[in-house]
């Protein structure tokens, strides 16, 4: 062995502690070099070169000062600005060439210089072994890559002898002298261990090959093919002057020099976003069609024809969708729509202005006659019937459609393209499938199916299409395309038996959808095998059974690939289908009664449109469970049987022979064999369109609960008008400990924070008692401040304390609110109302960097009772505040199954509705930042758009006083905010409140009236105040257009407007300018009397049930009767017990429901449990409203798990495998129920299986652990602790001095080796102790994280670039949980080899020998392996465990 390992010491220097190091890097110094940087022999050129540069401008503007012309010469000025580069780049060359100190610093010039090497082993205390001395600059020759000697071939080191190594000899002295100083001369140890990496990037040295012993011809070819190394020097030089010009000085500076791309993206400051903000289009509809081509650059009879095909296509997507509509309004129906994607498409209407001023277009009309009435002659002789064919909902979907029949339409255009492409290479293309099937397309689905037949068809000759284009364009030279493998079936022999088949599959699908004439299959004389022979052809079908199976695979192909027979197979499967869910092994085990995915286990029989109308969520939670891995959502065709029989039918001959026979046998294989692949696609393609539709239905939910949440208006003080914004009085006290204080905000009218503070305690003392200095002082600031309306809420049961304790104190003290006047003008003083007020946002809020912001110097918790005030003040504010964390608020249980952009876009169609409903003062929006955030929702607008606004608002004065000023006004020089279109859109949405005092100020711009009817308003206004056409004149001249309406105004005569019959000015309107404007005049007459009336719901309360879940955290799904709960012991009682819920309400379990064991036995409550103590109890009923709950604690209840109700039917529930499983799960079960009555008093026990432990163990850090009950009995119990990613261990430990069963024994073992005192010690000595060795296994360089073969494929490619070197390596054996496997190759011929290496506390075990460190256990190895030998020896076991 002393030929492996060094047996000496080096005597060390003295010197030792004066080592220097650097101050930046923190690496010794060398004392060489930093003497020489001290005396200031480095030179230094950039003083130099910046006195050129200094000269150089002096020189330029010298010229400027002389030259009489001012404009310079710019082919001079170029010039010189390329010699000046040239210089620059010249002397960086020069800079970068080593000097002679440099080199002979890294020892270029003196290889051979020996005190190199001494000095740098200098401060070692141990020797190394052999390492080779080659510097990094050197490159071995050819023969030498795999060579551990120098350059000059002598060896550093005499050879060495086998020795134990047995005929692997002296490579195991490298494992040795790597790992001893591995830390140190880290380029070295690259070289070893693994390929050298290149030098430096640049060109190829290809001099260094003269010495790889290559003679001169070889030399010369190798030229030949890979050049000298400079071909591509202009290329490189060409980059570097055009980098040089990107950082010109003199060029303008750009934003995207100064920013990163992700940055201009982020603020949206790209080239695309300006665009964006000024092309005259609504920004939701520029990103929404941005991937489409633009519909105006298609030829007028065109786009007439694309109008009317969409309208039909829309209109059938949607118009079943509609269960309230009759099926006799298909027609008036389908003119909408076509209307609707008129507007949106040529006009650029968005979806809320089409709603607000284009709705008399969503609505069908007819006059139904009445029976004439004798009493009143005058009376109309028909009655209207209006019946809503669109609502502002289907708005939205019909732009969705819109979209989608873009994308289908420039497919199906594509594949024209490249049909007629074909027909003018091939002169007989004579292929029907295009002609007939792309007109009946309707779906993507179809327009796949033919791409993927044009491309299994025609990919040999579209490629030539592309490159004859190419070519045509000077793109790329012509070159021929590599043929498909189904083009060379096509061309050789193997497709003779194909056609002997005696039927297409085109054929085939025309026999079964009998969509044309019959084709009747014909027989060859001879038999499939026989006619294979005949086309044997070497070397590519050499026998018959490779032509067979060629054939075989082409006629699958053809079937499969057939656009008519998957057109045929998708209907018959959409029509037939079912889903069933089978559950996998590890469903088996982990989806029991009480997991969420339990409704579906054994779901079977689920057809399509239950799925998608009913359950959406549920079919969306079986894709998620079988991403998990634990079910397989199959597809199944109902009547399968029949469907293939008439495939059979369709593609055998009717011959009787043995030919005809066999030829049927072949023809129902592959039958089989492509239904088989069919099978997989149109599956495949029917769960990834059920998935789509069933999350557009979820997300459809989650807009719909959105809406509820934004139609709401603020809180309405008493007696004041809806839409009045209170006076709000926050308060909370977060999560209610004892140690929590009360924080609290007041807020005004405006939402400015006027005073805010803390209460200790505001609980009313006892009768006799004095009241605290708290009580007083919220009396105080109640009766100073006068609050509307005080909010309370928090994040725990404490809250409803707090609001109890609140109305207790207005109650005493009798507060009330602000004075209000009722309808007989009598002054009200009513009680202050206490809400709890919904913090879903303010939670959000104050911990955001907003709040952050906008209230520095306060603390989490009263910036989250600011977040609720301002939430009673403006829900809609405070939503759209939210952006993008929006979705992080609960609309649906299960919402995060839908994709988060889906989810975002369906969001924000929500706030975008409700924004245009409400409105924006657009004053209010430039000076108040909560306010500008509805900006980018208005019709129209976005959030580029928005912001731009805002910025030319600011720059034209600040202030709006018309909607027409939004346009520009040249002559008052104000600056255009947005474009026409823009203005058409967001123009009635956007209003000015209105102020008689202010010139040119326009009554109607303070009402939803679009500009476009101001003329209609003005006439009604004129015709309710009976004005004449002189009347209107004189008034118009003397005060201006809008003089008519303000008239209306101030004389208070708006009440008249209901006295005028609209039905005449609609059909007036509708007869001289085809306008149908009823409903438009409805709004008008509306908004005249009660300009942008208050048009949301009241404010909600929240619900007994939503206060629940918001303090709990509790659902009904989460938290039901009958549940098995965890519970904290509060109090112990003889006749009952107090406990409280995780979630934290209370519980009681009175006497009668205690164990009847522990009452058998006569223990005592405070016997069996003790205060804090985590006990299970079975739910019995839950006080919703209270907050406390009644439970049990007896065996009879819990040993009867709690199981979800599961709504199906008999036939849909597979129960003959529910029975199986539980059969299996017996004996387990059996043996385990006992566990449910074992509880221990730890903050890591749960009442856990090791399946349900190992899930709840998922989501956390190595080595944590739970302790749980173990199934070997009452006196074991069982840890498990995380050892990886999905590796878990599972530790039998054994109870011994247990006082009762109850209790935990005084000593616990393991494995018999390890004894603890308790369960502390025991996780802190044992696995904790163990998940640091796996910390340091893990950390090593020797470890692997990849598996045991890919650990081998690393070793094996190591010896194979290393010959003569034994590699080793450590990886996780996932079979054994707490083992690794010690993967070695000693050598490149010897065989991989493995040995488990077993964690145990504070330290490694390898064969029995038990190693405290890293360090200590490789060099173990080595010392095991040196003395048993590589083969024969009993702890050499080969790829695998002893």
């Amino acid at each position: 062995m002393d030929n492996f390992f060094d047996r000496t010491a080096t005597v060390d220097s003295g010197d030792e502690e004066e080592e220097e190091f650097d101050e930046e890097t923190g690496e010794p110094v060398d004392r060489s070099r930093k003497s020489k940087a001290t005396n200031g022999d480095v030179d230094d050129s950039s003083e130099e070169e910046d006195d050129d540069d200094d000269e150089e401008e002096a020189r330029r503007i010298r010229e400027g000062f002389i030259v009489d012309d001012p404009e310079e010469d710019d082919e001079a000025a170029r010039e010189r600005r390329r010699e000046r580069k040239k210089r620059r780049r010249e002397e960086r060359e020069e800079d970068e060439v080593l000097d002679e100190e440099d080199l002979d610093l890294i020892g270029e010039l003196h290889p051979d210089f020996d005190h190199r090497q001494a000095e740098k082993n200098k401060f070692k205390r141990l020797k190394r072994g052999h390492r080779d001395d080659r510097s990094a600059n050197e490159v071995r020759g050819v023969e030498d890559i795999f060579s551990d000697e120098e350059e000059g071939g002598e060896a550093v080191a005499p050879a060495r002898g086998r020795g134990a190594f047995g005929q692997y000899g002296d490579e195991m002295d490298d494992f040795i002298e790597q790992d001893e100083f591995p830390d140190e001369e880290g380029g070295q140890l690259d070289d070893d261990l693994g390929v050298r990496a290149p030098r430096r990037p640049g060109f190829a040295d290809l001099q260094n090959l003269r010495e790889s012993g290559l003679d001169e011809a070889d030399l010369e070819d190798m030229r030949g093919a890979f050049g000298n190394g400079d071909e591509f020097g202009w290329a490189l030089e060409a980059e570097a002057e055009n980098n040089e010009e990107l950082a010109d000085p003199e060029k303008p500076l750009e934003l995207k020099d100064v920013f990163e791309p992700s940055q201009l993206i982020e603020k949206m400051l790209t080239d695309d976003d300006n665009n964006i903000r000024m092309n005259d289009v609504p920004e939701r509809f520029q990103l929404a069609r941005k991937p489409y081509q633009d519909q105006a650059e298609l030829p007028e009879e065109e786009l007439a024809e694309w109008e009317a095909e969409e309208a039909k296509w829309v209109a059938g997507m949607l118009f079943p969708k509609k269960k309230n509509i009759s099926p006799s309004l298909r027609g008036p129906f389908e003119q909408a729509v076509k209307t609707v994607l008129r507007f949106m498409n040529v006009e650029d209407y968005e979806p809320p202005f089409i709603f607000q001023n284009r709705k008399d277009y969503l609505i069908h009309s007819e006059q139904v006659p009445i029976s004439p009435n004798p009493n009143n002659p005058g009376a109309p002789a028909y009655d209207i019937k209006a019946e809503k064919l669109l609502s502002q909902t289907d708005l939205w979907d019909v732009l969705e459609q819109d979209l989608k029949f873009r994308a289908f339409s420039e497919r199906r255009r594509a594949i024209r393209t490249s049909v007629a492409a074909l027909k003018e290479q091939i002169s007989d293309f004579s292929d029907t499938v295009f002609d007939d099937l792309l007109p009946l397309a309707a779906q993507i689905d179809d327009l796949q199916d033919l791409q993927d037949y044009l491309n299994f068809q025609y990919s040999g000759r579209l490629k030539d299409v592309a490159a004859e284009r190419a070519e045509a364009n000077g793109l790329q030279k012509r070159a021929g395309g590599k043929r498909s493998p189904w083009d060379k079936v096509r061309q050789g022999p193997a497709y003779h038996l194909v056609r002997a088949f005696g039927i297409t599959a085109d054929q085939l699908a025309v026999n079964v959808d009998k969509s044309g004439r019959r084709t009747y299959t014909d027989d060859t004389d001879l038999r499939p095998d026989d006619l294979a022979d005949t086309l044997v052809r070497d070397p590519d079908y050499p026998t018959g059974q490779s032509i067979l199976a060629a054939a075989k695979a082409m006629v699958v192909e053809e079937i499969v690939m057939s656009p008519r027979l998957r057109r045929y197979m998708r209907q018959i499967y959409y029509e037939k289908l079912v889903f069933d869910v089978q559950r996998t092994e590890k469903g088996h085990k982990q989806i029991d009664e009480g997991h969420p995915y339990y409704e579906f286990k054994y779901l079977r029989g689920q057809k399509v449109r239950t799925m998608m109308l009913d359950t959406p969520e549920m079919f969306l939670r079986m894709l998620k469970a079988e991403s998990e891995g634990l079910v397989e959502v199959r597809v199944r065709l109902q009547g399968e049987r029949k469907v293939k029989e008439d495939l059979q039918k369709a593609i055998e001959s009717d011959s009787f022979s043995e030919v005809a026979d066999a030829w049927n046998e072949l023809r129902r294989e592959v039958l089989d064999t492509a239904l088989a692949h069919l099978h997989k696609i149109i599956s495949k393609g029917v769960k990834d369109n059920v998935r789509s539709e069933c999350e557009n239905k979820l997300a459809g939910y989650c807009r719909d609960a959105y809406t509820q949440k934004l139609d709401q208006a603020p809180w309405k003080p008493r007696g004041m008008e809806a839409g009045t914004l209170p006076r709000v009085l926050a308060l909370s006290n977060g999560g209610g400990n004892r140690s929590d204080a009360i924080c609290w905000a007041y807020l005004e009218e405006n939402g400015r924070v006027l005073e805010n503070g803390k209460f200790s305690d505001l609980r009313l003392p006892a009768p006799g008692l004095a009241e605290s200095k708290d009580v007083e002082a919220f009396v105080e600031l109640v009766e100073r401040r006068k609050p509307d309306v005080v909010a309370v809420s928090g994040w725990s049961v404490e809250t409803r304390r707090l609001y109890k304790d609140l109305q207790d104190i207005i109650e005493k003290h009798t507060l009330h609110g602000a004075p209000w006047t009722d309808d007989n003008d009598q002054e009200r003083l009513d009680p202050l109302e206490v809400v709890i007020a919904n913090d879903e946002v303010a939670r959000l809020y104050h911990t955001s960097n907003r709040a952050n912001a906008e209230h520095p110097g306060l603390p989490p918790l009263t910036r989250y009772a600011i977040g609720l005030a301002k939430y009673l003040q403006s829900p809609l504010k405070e939503y759209a505040a939210l952006g993008r964390d929006i979705v992080s608020i609960s609309f649906d249980p299960n919402q995060q199954l839908v994709p988060e952009d889906k989810l975002l876009k369906y969001l924000e169609t929500a706030m975008v509705d409700m924004v245009n409903l409400v409105g924006v003062e657009i004053n209010d929006a430039v000076n108040d930042p909560y306010t500008a955030n509805l900006l980018p929702y208005i019709c129209g607008l976005g959030p580029r758009k928005a912001a731009y606004m805002l910025k030319i608002i600011n720059q034209n004065g600040g202030e709006i006083i018309t909607r027409e000023e939004l346009v520009g006004d040249v002559d008052q020089g104000k600056r255009q905010a947005v474009g026409p279109k823009v203005w058409t859109n967001c123009s009635s949405f956007l209003y000015i409140s209105y102020d008689d005092n202010e010139i040119g100020a326009d009554y109607l711009d303070n009402t939803r009236i679009h500009p476009e009817d101001y003329d209609i308003a003005r006439k009604m206004a004129a015709d309710a105040l009976e004005m004449d056409e002189e009347d209107i004149k004189a008034e118009v001249d003397e005060n201006g257009n809008n003089a008519v309406v303000r008239k209306l105004i101030k004389d208070a005569e708006q009440d008249k407007v209901n006295d005028l019959l609209l039905e005449q000015y609609a059909e007036q309107l509708e007869t001289k300018f085809s306008q149908r404007k009823r409903a438009t005049l409805e709004t008008i007459r509306a908004e005249l009397q009660n300009p942008y009336e208050e048009l949301r719901r009241a404010f909600e309360s929240l619900t007994t049930e939503e206060i629940f879940t918001m303090l709990t955290g509790e659902t009904r799904d989460t938290l039901a009767d009958g549940m098995i709960v965890p519970c904290s012991v509060k109090r112990t009682f003889l006749d009952h017990l107090e406990v409280k819920l995780d979630c934290g309400i209370d519980g009681d379990i009175p006497d009668i429901e205690y164990p009847d064991e522990m009452k058998n036995s006569g223990l005592e409550p405070r016997q069996v449990w003790a205060p804090h103590q985590t006990i299970q109890a079975k739910l019995m009923f839950i006080d919703r409203k209270k907050l406390a709950a009644k439970l049990t604690l007896r065996e009879s209840e819990l040993s009867v798990p709690y199981r979800r109700a599961v709504d199906h039917d008999i036939d849909e529930w597979d129960y003959e495998q529910e029975a199986r499983d539980k059969k299996e799960l017996k004996k387990v079960i059996d043996a385990g129920t006992w566990r449910a009555q074992r509880v221990i008093k730890h903050p890591v026990f749960r009442p856990f299986n090791s399946s349900q432990a190992e899930q709840f163990l998922q989501p956390h850090g190595r080595g944590d652990c739970v302790i749980r009950p173990s199934s070997n009995g009452p006196d074991h119990l069982a840890v498990t602790w995380k050892i990886h990613d999905d590796m878990y261990q599972h530790i039998d430990v054994l109870e011994l001095s247990k006082e009762n069963e109850f209790s935990v024994g005084r000593i616990l073992k393991i494995g018999g080796k390890y004894t603890y005192s308790d369960l502390d010690e025991l996780i802190a000595l044992h696995v904790k102790a163990m998940a640091k060795k796996v910390d340091e296994m893990m950390g090593d360089e020797r470890y692997q994280s990849g598996s045991k073969q890919q650990t081998e494929q690393w070793l094996t490619t190591y010896t194979e670039a290393n010959p003569k070197r034994s590699m080793y390596a450590f990886c996780l054996n996932p079979k054994h949980p707490g083992y690794f496997y010690l993967c070695f190759k000693a050598g490149q011929n010897a065989p991989l080899s493995s040995w488990p290496v077993k964690v145990i506390p504070n330290a490694f075990e390898l064969q029995g020998h038990k190693y405290p460190d890293m360090r200590a256990l490789k060099n173990g190895f080595k010392l095991l392996f040196a003395n048993r030998g590589a083969a024969g020896a009993p702890g050499a076991a080969v790829n695998g465990r002893r």
